[in-house]
C-alpha cells in the first residue's frame, strides 16, 4: 500500500506542478500567447484553458476533495492532453510538441490508476 501512495503522489503531484506552472505561464509568457495564435485558436480560448488547468491542477492536490470531482478532473486533462497533440500535429509543429502531451497523458493515466488503489476501501 506504501509503494502504490508513492507513485500516486509522485505522479499527481508531476501532473499537479506541471499543470500549474502551465496555467500560470498562459497569462504571464509572450510566446505562448503567440503559439495559441500560430495554432489559430482565439485568445479568449488560452485564458479559460489556463484557468481550468490551475482549476484542474488543486483538485488533483488536495486530498480533501472527493474522488468523483477529481475523476471530472481527470477527464478534463485526458481531453486536454489528446486535443493538444492533435494541435500541435495540424499546426505543424515538430514532433516533440505532440509527443510531449501524450508523455503527460501517460503519467496522467498512472495516476489515475493509483488513486483508485489508494482510495479503494476494504472491507
Amino acid at each position: 500500500m506504501k509503494k502504490d501512495k508513492i507513485i500516486y503522489w509522485v505522479s499527481t503531484g508531476v501532473i499537479g506542478a506541471m499543470m500549474l506552472f502551465s496555467g500560470y505561464s498562459y497569462f504571464t509568457n509572450p510566446q505562448i500567447v503567440e503559439g495559441f495564435k500560430h495554432m489559430g485558436f482565439p485568445d479568449f480560448f488560452r485564458v479559460e484553458l489556463g484557468i481550468a488547468k490551475i482549476i484542474g491542477a488543486l483538485v488533483l492536490l488536495i486530498p480533501q476533495i472527493p474522488t468523483k470531482i477529481k475523476e471530472w478532473a481527470y477527464a478534463g486533462f485526458i481531453i486536454t492532453f489528446v486535443s493538444a497533440s492533435i494541435a500541435h500535429i495540424n499546426a505543424g509543429d515538430p514532433t516533440p510538441n505532440a509527443i510531449i502531451p501524450l508523455v503527460m497523458l501517460a503519467v496522467l493515466l498512472v495516476s489515475n490508476f493509483y488513486l483508485s488503489k489508494v482510495t479503494t476501501v476494504t472491507v
